[in-house]
């Protein structure tokens, strides 16, 4: 397995670990009959419940542009030391990115974040030369 398809793996699973802070603090919040119901009526979850929901939204996005890097940079058979560079640092960044949100940390979260797009994009670049 190619460095950018190991980091992918790794953010796939960072993804449940968020879902799964996200979904406990929700369930403290609101109440298992709450979420365990239908959800006709939206629930507005606040603070670190809505927070790591945020956080765990924004993955997905940012997810679907890395994986679409990694896939690339593999069929094409272009993994450098580069593209594993971004691409561990992309998973590194994700990684920082969910407690400098639930913490509410800014501008942190936001240059984190900014992080993780452009070792994306330098990804894609490089998919590209």
């Amino acid at each position: 397995m190619t460095p950018e398809l190991t980091a992918l793996t790794l953010a796939a699973l960072l993804q449940v670990l968020q879902f799964t802070a996200y979904s406990v603090t929700a369930n403290r919040q609101v109440g298992s009959k709450a979420a365990l119901g239908p959800r006709d009526t939206p629930t507005q979850l606040t603070g670190n419940a809505g927070r790591l929901q945020r956080a765990m939204n924004n993955h997905f996005e940012g997810l679907i542009l890395f994986t679409i890097a990694c896939t690339v940079i593999a069929l094409s058979n272009q993994s450098t030391p580069y593209t594993a560079a971004c691409a561990w640092t992309y998973f590194a960044a994700r990684i920082l990115y969910v407690p400098a949100y639930a913490l509410g940390l800014s501008p942190w979260r936001s240059l984190i974040w900014l992080v993780g797009l452009l070792a994306t994009l330098l990804m894609l670049l490089a998919a590209l030369t």
